[in-house]
């Protein structure tokens, strides 16, 4: 079968020509280092977009095939199949040298990466394009972007849905059709660059289990150790430290590798005195004791209460924001810290706090539940206003100028766009905007262009696309539940996405904290970042979709119930700071691949190298999801200690 056709022809595209290598897995589960690959398919494009090859084969995974009645690969299918390690030459022939598309790129890539490994070889790719990321650039007029609505959409037969081969042939005629339209809108294409995942080092660490246990607060002179304290040790001991650590893990206690303000105790003798931990300790009014009297509190541990007990009561007022500890050095030996920022951040004695978005003076985040905010319903529904359904473009002026004129955008019922996209229905010019380079497209593709006045009283050209379900447009500080199958457990996994406008002097990090009810990791492992772009549970994912957006994928149905929210933020690597950078745009829905649900624009920031995007948290029987918009001026070291991660400095 051949996709190639003059409605897909490639030639001329210059700047969207490559050697492409189209690949898709059908897998026995989700979690990449667990699961195995049970079929894979590649096809192989020129750089005019004509296939040049193509191959497939099932795989014998030497283990359960998992939910057969999603990819329909029973075990009697799979049995005399070859093993990956006997096909990986052949596989790795056709990747090297090209680039790898698939449509969610990433999860494609990480099985990959594994099954190259566990045959002790190279996976040769050293960049991908997600045509789902591509996509979401693009923005066309469908219900969603999952790759059979984008087949019918652009025209392209599908005979067989979760059949590597037929998928992967759908894929090679998405990919033509969406490089086409991202030429026409003059969009670059979302490459990422691939880190040698094959490579052990890279796996993420064995799952660990949190505490059962909530933390019964601080150990008391001559009291009991209860079950769910959170013990710190530092410096040398008598009792090797791995065995020290089960034990009292076995116990119910919460062993954790930094001290705050919510560890119940630190074990430590006197040569340790001088350690950070222990400086950290005093400075907090932390309880310090040997480690023969913890030996013997270990003998006679109290009952403590489990999480699971009762959901507490909703929150009346906000959560803390993290602290932020003054500079020391951790002595932990291994830990995984974040990338170090390009200068040393410049120490902030205080926080800065948010803009109220009603009326502009400063204020920490609302409470969870404002008295005076409906619960959303479950059916989404067209926002009111003149500008409902509309997506509008902000160019030129000053930042604040550009963030009143968003801020305007929204409060008339309209989503603020940070980038050009098939979706844009009008463009509003600031001083300054008609020099923008995009304009030129903008003219090319006929789209109204309107000057700051129009927002007063906004007179609409032309209708709006509606068919495809308007997201929900919260300000900063808004709240709304999760829908899902049930009260309880929103629709799973949910993911948050971060975008924004292409950068030359700057890279930024999305990143995911997972916290209990103190506002405090459990382990480092929950804190995840490039470098570890999952916890240890597998239950949140960063997901790096290119230059411009990144994905925080969570899974409220599998967390633990010590984790109480997990809050997504995103730092700066680089000297600019968010004042340079401009609006991040926030989505959020269920799945990488449907419609957002919900939609906000946070531009306020000015001097700040890291903020709080948003966070998804339990209240009471629900999961919720708030826009958050808090910047700091420091650096993300700071941040993660303040959330309670070991970070070497």
């Amino acid at each position: 079968m051949s996709l190639a056709s003059p409605a897909f022809d490639l030639s001329g595209l210059r700047d969207y020509a490559f050697d492409w290598a189209l690949v898709d897995v059908e897998t026995s589960g989700l979690v990449a280092r667990r699961d195995r690959v049970l079929s894979v398919a590649v096809v192989t494009l020129g750089p005019d977009g004509k296939q040049t090859g193509e191959y497939s084969t099932l795989l014998n995974p030497g283990c359960d095939p998992g939910p057969v009645r999603v990819h329909g690969l029973t075990p009697e299918r799979l049995r005399g199949a070859p093993r990956f390690e006997e096909v990986a030459g052949r596989i790795g022939a056709m990747l090297q040298d090209r680039v790898l598309v698939a449509h969610n790129a990433q999860f494609d890539y990480d099985f990959l990466a594994h099954e190259f490994a566990r045959a002790g070889l190279r996976l040769p790719v050293t960049r991908r394009l997600c045509t789902l990321a591509l996509n979401r650039r693009i923005d066309p007029p469908t219900r969603d972007l999952k790759l059979g609505t984008l087949a019918a959409h652009y025209g392209v037969t599908q005979v067989r849905a979760h059949d590597a081969l037929d998928d992967t042939r759908v894929l090679a005629g998405v990919l033509r059709a969406s490089l086409r339209e991202a030429a026409r809108l003059e969009l670059p294409l979302p490459l990422v660059a691939c880190p040698p995942r094959q490579d052990a080092r890279f796996a993420p660490r064995p799952p660990r289990t949190p505490c059962a246990f909530r933390n019964p607060g601080r150990l008391t002179a001559g009291g009991p150790l209860v079950q769910g304290m959170k013990v710190a040790v530092t410096g040398e001991t008598r009792t090797p430290r791995a065995v020290l650590v089960e034990r009292a893990v076995a116990a119910g206690l919460n062993v954790v590798s930094s001290v705050s303000r919510h560890t119940s105790v630190l074990v430590a003798d006197d040569s340790s005195a001088g350690t950070a931990k222990a400086r950290r300790a005093r400075a907090d009014g932390v309880p310090i004791i040997d480690e023969q009297t913890f030996l013997e509190l270990l003998d006679d541990v109290r009952p403590g209460t489990p999480h699971e007990a009762a959901d507490p009561a909703p929150p009346s007022t906000p959560a803390p924001l993290p602290a932020v500890p003054a500079q020391r050095s951790p002595d932990r030996a291994e830990t995984a810290g974040p990338r170090p920022p390009a200068t040393a951040p410049t120490p902030s004695p205080a926080p800065p706090t948010p803009l109220s978005p009603a009326t502009g003076s400063r204020t920490r985040p609302g409470p969870d539940e404002p008295e005076h905010q409906p619960r959303p319903a479950r059916r989404r529904a067209r926002p009111n206003g003149p500008l409902a359904g509309r997506r509008v473009l902000v160019l030129g002026g000053t930042h604040p100028q550009a963030a009143k004129a968003r801020a305007r955008i929204v409060e008339l019922g309209g989503a603020a766009a940070i980038n050009l996209s098939a979706s844009v229905t009008d463009v509003v010019l600031l001083p300054g905007g008609e020099t923008d380079r995009r304009m030129r497209r903008i003219t090319a593709l006929a789209v109204p262009t309107h000057d700051a006045a129009w927002l007063d009283a906004p007179v609409l050209e032309q209708g709006a696309d509606d068919r495809r379900p308007a997201p929900r447009v919260l300000p900063r500080g808004g709240v709304v539940d999760l829908p899902g199958p049930d009260e309880r457990t929103p629709a799973s996994p949910w993911t948050v996405t971060a975008s924004w406008a292409p950068q030359t002097t700057c890279e930024i990090d999305v990143v995911a904290f997972v916290l209990d009810e103190d506002e405090q990791v459990a382990f480092d492992e929950d804190f995840v970042f490039y470098g570890a772009p999952e916890n240890p549970g597998g239950t949140v994912r960063l997901l790096s979709d290119g230059p411009t957006e990144q994905t925080i994928s969570i899974d409220p149905a599998t967390l633990p119930p010590s984790a109480r929210r997990v809050v997504v933020a995103a730092a700066i690597d680089g000297t600019p700071t968010f004042g340079d950078v401009g609006a991040i745009q926030i989505s959020s829905g269920p799945g990488t691949s449907a419609a957002p649900f919900v939609q906000a624009t946070v531009d306020a920031a000015t001097t700040e190298r890291t903020m709080l995007l948003a966070e998804i948290y339990r209240r009471g029987p629900r999961w919720r999801l708030r826009v958050v918009g808090q910047g700091y001026n420091h650096g993300l070291d700071a941040l993660a200690r303040g959330y309670g991660v070991d970070v070497v400095d």
